[in-house]
C-alpha cells in the first residue's frame, strides 16, 4: 500500500512515534489544511502525546492496521498533534469534544470542515465494538457518509460549535459574589466559604478530593496550607498534609527512584497511570515546600530531595534544560518498568525481603494485577515502632534494600523519554527549585534554577522584543510561546529575584508582563488570551480554569499584583481588581477549578507583606527569611547602596548591620535586625 507519512521530518517524539503508521499523517500547518479545500475533504485531527497509555493503545490497534489506514487516506486528511506543542489547538478542539460527547480526554479524535471548524469527535475508539464506544472504522465510515450526503447538516453542526466556542471566552463575565454588607471584591469572609466548598469534596480517609481517578490538587492543597497560615484552622493543615502524606506514601510516588506519576486510578492512590511529567512533579515539589516550611517534617524534605534528584538524573540535559515526560509504557506494558513480583523481590533480597515487603507492601499474589506496586501503609517511624527497632537502623536497613532494587531495575528496558523541551513546563520547575532552596538551603537547587533559566533564555528568547518560543529540541526552538509559557516564565523571575536579589530577573520579569498586556490582552477589557500572532486558530482562546497546569490568566494575574507593588503601577494593579471582579463568584463556588484565583484573592484580602532588606550581607538574614512560609510576602534586598529605582528600597540604608523593614502599602515599622523579631510583626499584622 502506497502512503505519504508526513512526520519522519518532526521533532515532538509523539509524532515521530506515529511516522512510520501506513496513514498519511501530516503535521497541522498549511500544506494539509490547504489539501482539505483543495480535496474538499473532512479533516480527521488527531491529538495525544508521547506518555499516553490509550494513545498506544489506538496506535497499534488502528492507525498501524493497513485497512484501518486505507479507509482514513481514502476519506480524510490527517493531522496528528502534540497536544503539548500546541496547547491552543488541543484546548479548542478538546472543548468541542466536551460540549458534543460531555466529556473529553487523550486521544482526541475530532472532525473538522476544510475550514477547521469542529463538526464530530471523541477519544478513544476501539477497533471492534466494546464498552459502549463504537468502532473505530464504523466512525470513519459514519463520518465520511454524513460529510458526503449530508453537508447542510455538517456545515450547521460545524458553525453552531464554532459558536459555542467562541461564547465560551465571555462565560466569567458575571457580577462578583459579595456577602451582606461587603464591599471588597473579596474578603475574609469569602475565603472561609471557600475553604468550606473544598472541605465537601475532601476524602478524609485518603486524602485528596473527590473520588477516583484521583489527581494530585496541588492548587487546592496549596490553598489549604495558605488559609491555616492566615486562619490557624487545624482542619485546613490536617486535609492538607492528609494528602500530601497518602500521595507520598503511595503507588504515585516512586518508592525506589523518587518522582511522582499523573495520577492514581483509586482511591488509596495505589495503582498510577505511571507517566512522569516534568509539570506534575514540578508543581508538588512545590506544594510539598510549603507543608515542609508550615510543618518541619523531615519526611517532606526527603521527599523534595529524592525527586528533585530522579528530574536531575532522568529529565536533564547537560546545558540544565528538563525534559517533559517519561512513558508509562515499556515493552509494550504499562507500569512495567516500576512493578515488581513477589519472587523477584525475595531472590534479590534475600535474608532483607521479609521486613521490605511487609513495609511496602509487597505479597505473593500482588497488590495490582497480580504483581506489586511498593507503597507504604505505615510511616518508617510506626513501622520501626512497632518492631522494636531504632528508626535510625530502620532507615538505613530500607535504604539498603532501595538500592539492591534500584540497581536491578535500571537494567530493565526503560520507559520512553519525551525529550523535548517545553518553556512554560521548565519555568514551573524553576520556581520549584526556588521555592526547594528557600525552604532547604540547599545551595544546589538555586545553582539548577539559574542554570535552567540561563538555558531558557538563550535558546526560547528569539529577538531583542521578548518574543518567546515554545519548545525546543536539537538545536531548534519551535512554535510561538503561549501565554502560559509567559506567565509561568514570569513568575520564575519573581522567584530567582526572591533567592538571588539580582535586578536583572525584575527587570526581564516586567518587560515580559508588558509584551504579555501587549499581545495577548483582550482589547475589550477582561482576560488575556491566545496571542495576536496565532493565526492558524479559528478563534482566540480564554483559558481562566486550573487544570493539569496552572491557568495562565491566573498566574498572570497574581504576576501583575507582584509587579504592580514593585513598580508602583496603578493600571496593572486595576486590571487585577477588573479580572477578580469578574471571577470571585465562580472562585467562591468552584475553588477546586480556580485553586490559584482563590489563592490569589486571599493574600489580597490579607494584604501584602512587602519586606525589604538592605545593608552589606544581606544574603544570610535573606536566606534566613526565605526557610519561613509567607505566601504573602513581596521580598526585595540590596547591599549598601541607597537604592532609588524601587520604591519599597528608596531611602532605605544601613551603615551597620543588615537592617529588615516590613511594610504595607509602602509604610514601614521600625527596621530590626533578625528575622524573628520580623516575623513577630508578621504575624502580628494578621487579623
Amino acid at each position: 500500500m502506497h502512503y505519504t507519512n508526513q512526520l519522519i521530518n518532526e521533532t515532538s517524539p509523539y509524532l515521530l512515534q506515529h511516522a512510520h503508521n501506513p496513514v498519511n499523517w501530516y503535521p497541522w500547518g498549511p500544506e494539509a489544511l490547504n489539501l482539505a479545500k483543495e480535496n474538499d475533504k473532512p479533516i480527521l485531527v488527531s491529538i495525544g502525546y508521547s506518555a499516553c497509555h490509550w494513545c498506544h493503545v489506538m496506535e497499534r490497534e488502528s492507525f498501524e492496521d493497513e485497512t484501518t489506514a486505507k479507509l482514513m487516506n481514502e476519506e480524510f486528511i490527517n493531522i496528528k498533534i502534540d497536544r503539548e506543542e500546541r496547547p491552543d489547538l488541543d484546548h479548542i478542539y478538546m472543548d468541542a469534544v466536551q460540549a458534543m460527547a460531555g466529556s473529553g480526554g487523550w486521544p482526541l479524535n475530532v472532525f473538522l470542515t476544510p475550514d477547521c471548524k469542529p463538526f464530530y469527535g471523541g477519544t478513544y475508539f476501539p477497533p471492534v465494538k466494546a464498552l459502549n464506544r463504537p468502532a473505530w472504522r464504523e466512525v470513519l465510515t459514519g463520518v465520511s457518509r454524513l460529510y458526503q450526503e449530508k453537508r447542510e447538516e455538517v456545515q450547521e453542526k460545524a458553525e453552531e460549535l464554532t459558536r459555542h466556542l467562541q461564547g465560551t471566552n465571555s462565560m466569567a463575565q458575571t457580577k462578583s459574589l459579595l456577602m451582606p454588607g461587603e464591599t471588597e471584591i473579596f474578603s475574609a469572609v469569602q475565603a472561609g466559604v471557600i475553604f468550606e466548598n473544598i472541605m465537601r469534596q475532601a476524602d478524609k480517609k485518603w486524602g485528596g478530593f473527590g473520588n477516583a481517578p484521583k489527581f494530585p490538587q496541588t492548587f487546592t492543597i496549596q490553598y489549604l496550607l495558605q488559609y491555616f497560615y492566615f486562619t490557624k484552622n487545624t482542619a485546613a493543615l490536617q486535609q492538607a498534609v492528609l494528602s500530601l502524606d497518602k500521595m507520598k506514601d503511595g503507588g504515585i510516588y516512586d518508592q525506589l527512584g523518587g518522582g511522582f506519576a499523573r495520577y492514581a486510578t483509586d482511591t488509596e492512590w495505589l495503582a498510577p497511570h505511571f507517566e512522569k511529567m516534568l509539570y506534575d512533579n514540578a508543581l508538588i515539589i512545590s506544594t510539598l515546600c510549603d507543608a515542609f516550611q508550615l510543618t518541619g517534617n523531615q519526611e517532606y524534605k526527603r521527599v523534595i530531595e529524592e525527586t528533585i534528584n530522579f528530574i536531575d538524573r532522568e529529565l536533564t540535559e547537560e546545558n540544565g534544560g528538563f525534559y517533559a515526560a517519561l512513558d508509562a509504557d515499556s515493552e509494550g506494558e504499562e507500569g512495567k518498568f516500576y512493578v515488581w513480583s513477589y519472587d523477584e523481590v525475595t531472590k534479590i533480597l534475600d535474608g532483607e525481603s521479609a521486613i521490605f515487603c511487609e513495609f511496602f507492601d509487597v505479597t505473593p499474589n500482588g497488590n495490582w494485577e497480580h504483581k506489586n506496586i511498593l507503597r507504604r501503609l505505615v510511616s518508617a517511624e510506626e513501622f520501626s515502632r512497632q518492631k522494636n527497632m531504632p528508626p535510625e537502623k530502620f532507615g538505613k536497613r530500607l535504604d539498603a534494600c532501595k538500592q539492591k532494587l534500584f540497581a536491578v531495575r535500571a537494567k530493565r528496558p526503560r520507559p520512553q523519554l519525551d525529550d523535548k523541551i517545553l518553556l512554560g513546563w521548565n519555568a514551573l520547575m524553576v520556581v520549584a527549585l526556588c521555592k526547594a532552596f528557600g525552604a532547604l538551603g540547599e545551595e544546589r537547587y538555586r545553582m539548577m534554577a539559574i542554570k535552567n533559566f540561563d538555558f531558557l533564555w538563550k535558546v526560547f528568547r528569539i529577538d531583542e522584543s521578548f518574543k518567546l518560543m515554545h519548545t525546543y529540541k536539537n538545536g531548534q526552538a519551535r512554535y510561538p510561546a503561549f501565554l502560559d509559557d509567559y506567565a509561568y516564565l514570569i513568575s520564575a523571575c519573581i522567584h530567582l529575584q526572591e533567592i538571588t536579589s539580582n535586578e536583572k530577573y525584575l527587570e526581564n520579569g516586567k518587560s515580559l508582563t508588558g509584551f504579555v498586556v501587549e499581545h495577548f490582552s483582550d482589547e475589550t477589557g477582561g482576560f488575556f488570551y491566545t496571542g495576536k500572532y496565532q493565526e492558524d486558530v479559528i478563534i482566540r482562546k480564554k483559558e481562566w480554569y486550573d487544570g493539569a497546569i496552572p491557568s495562565g490568566n491566573a498566574m498572570m494575574a497574581a504576576n501583575l499584583v507582584y509587579f504592580a507593588e514593585i513598580f508602583d503601577n496603578p493600571t496593572w494593579k486595576e486590571m487585577v481588581n477588573s479580572l477578580l471582579a469578574d471571577l470571585s463568584d465562580l472562585v467562591v463556588k468552584y475553588p477546586a477549578s480556580f485553586g490559584n484565583w482563590a489563592a490569589l484573592m486571599v493574600n489580597i484580602s490579607y494584604g501584602f507583606n512587602e519586606i525589604a532588606i538592605v545593608g552589606n550581607g544581606f544574603e544570610a538574614l535573606r536566606d534566613e527569611l526565605l526557610k519561613h512560609y509567607i505566601p504573602n510576602k513581596i521580598l526585595q534586598c540590596t547591599g549598601n547602596v541607597l537604592n532609588t529605582q524601587y520604591p519599597l528600597l528608596a531611602g532605605k540604608l544601613s551603615t551597620g548591620k543588615p537592617l529588615a523593614y516590613l511594610c504595607r502599602n509602602y509604610t514601614c515599622l521600625e527596621p530590626v535586625q533578625n528575622v524573628q523579631l520580623l516575623l513577630a510583626s508578621i504575624t502580628g499584622g494578621i487579623k
